[in-house]
């Protein structure tokens, strides 16, 4: 696809932004929003569909669970070459192809949604749902290339926060539905979501734009895949945004089969935790940017094993009142935490320029490489943590097969908070040692 392409494109240069970059980028922007949001709606609309699966379709919890998992799979691979499709086809090209791929899985879902089809064809049209997981990492890498590195978090949470939102907003179409149409009547949702599909790639062509000089940074990829700090994120954002898009997918699963709630009933509260860990967002970066991310991080985590406790205590007194409170804190401090996380990565790599420098290194030279790895392990990282998702739905797939109830998996999560804090804790919060260029430096104040 030809396209538009800009040939020139200089955001740190403060005229060039005044007079064209800052509205060329913002437009760029608003229409990116849009796609990726519609891409988590399309990711996520399993956990809606679910709802609709009476008895008749003759699935159990278990099958249910495992059903939810694997578009969380599919998504989290697709994230690492949709990240490099923009610098192959152009920002806007493959926001316009990524858009109209998300008509597959809708259409297919739309075919297959009745009593009498095939588990093993449910299975299938799920994993092509994966295809809106990848938009999420094509989207914020395409974002990244239009802003000026002073305005990259407002830019990036803004767009991510946008994003996130398409899984409440689905929730929210599917408890509607529900509530006038009943659960006979799945269609009705995916009928909603095809014009809007064709919406957000029709104006990602007439309204986005390609960037000449993204390129594919294949160098920095094989760093990050080298440096240690790549893996240590990626772990701590399986349990942040791993957290948040797991509960996500399960949530409704959970009230129906431990709490008995109708379909109506669990859609009516499924999408409060999205709704908010999705707005708070920014909220986590802000505080990481005052506060530290590490610190942030850290004691988020901790929160996050104390709101399980909620849960853990809730489930063995069967008080769904207490269950959904500690569910939605649940959800807000993922939301919190994926802030406080990505917050952490540049933060990481400017401190390792800061110990190179200090040892002698050319001081360009040291902080282009920070920036080219920090990209390279938001994607990666973003990836890996997707992968949460996929354990979180596994483990409760696990737990009603084997106890009937969810109070093993709660349990399994309590434990992996407390392994994050401690990580969190033991690389980047304990006292540097005192020669300023150990490895341990460069992380002070992350």
């Amino acid at each position: 696809m030809a396209g538009r392409w800009i040939d020139h494109w200089d955001p740190e240069d403060p005229s060039f932004w005044q007079r064209t970059g800052a509205r060329v980028a913002n437009r760029n922007l608003w229409f990116s929003i849009l796609s990726e949001h519609i891409g988590f709606s399309i990711w996520t609309m399993w956990s809606v569909l679910v709802l609709f699966m009476g008895p008749e379709y003759g699935i159990d919890a278990a099958g249910k669970f495992f059903l939810v998992a694997v578009p969380t799979l599919v998504g989290a691979v697709l994230r690492l070459p949709y990240t490099f499709a923009v610098a192959r086809f152009g920002g806007r090209n493959w926001t316009i192809v990524s858009a109209l791929l998300l008509l597959i899985p809708t259409i297919l879902a739309a075919v297959v949604m009745q009593p009498g089809t095939p588990y093993g064809v449910f299975i299938a049209v799920a994993a092509v749902g994966g295809l809106g997981g990848g938009n999420f990492a094509s989207s914020m890498t395409n974002i990244n290339a239009f802003f000026p590195e002073r305005k990259k978090g407002w830019a990036l949470g803004l767009n991510a926060g946008g994003g996130n939102i398409g899984v409440p907003v689905i929730q929210l179409i599917g408890l509607l539905v529900i509530a006038t149409a009943g659960t006979g009547a799945p269609r009705i949702l995916l009928g909603v979501y095809i014009p809007l599909i064709v919406v957000a790639a029709a104006f990602a062509a007439v309204k986005m734009d390609n960037l000449t000089s993204v390129k594919n940074d294949t160098g920095a990829f094989r760093e990050s895949v080298q440096e240690s700090q790549t893996w240590v994120m990626s772990f701590l954002y399986i349990g942040t945004f791993g957290s948040f898009i797991g509960y996500s997918f399960a949530f409704g699963l959970v009230l129906q089969n431990q709490f008995g709630r109708t379909p109506l009933e669990a859609a009516a509260v499924t999408f409060i935790g999205p709704l908010l860990g999705s707005l708070i967002r920014p909220v986590g970066g802000t505080l990481a940017d005052r506060l530290g991310g590490a610190r942030v991080t850290f004691w988020n985590f901790l929160a996050m094993v104390a709101a399980t406790a909620v849960i853990i205590a809730a489930s063995a007194s069967d008080s769904l009142g207490l269950f959904t409170a500690g569910f939605v804190l649940l959800f807000v401090l993922t939301g919190l935490g994926n802030g406080s996380t990505y917050k952490m990565i540049p933060a990481i790599f400017r401190g390792q320029a800061r110990v190179a420098i200090a040892g002698g290194a050319d001081e360009a030279a040291a902080y282009l490489r920070a920036r080219r790895i920090s990209g390279a392990v938001i994607g990666i990282a973003g990836a890996v943590g997707a992968l949460g998702g996929l354990f979180i739905n596994l483990a409760f797939r696990q737990s009603f097969l084997t106890t009937q109830s969810g109070d093993t998996a709660y349990w399994s999560f309590l434990v992996f908070y407390v392994v994050c804090a401690v990580v969190s804790y033991v690389v980047y919060l304990r006292p540097a040692p005192a020669d300023a260029t150990a490895p341990r430096a460069a992380y002070a104040g992350v």
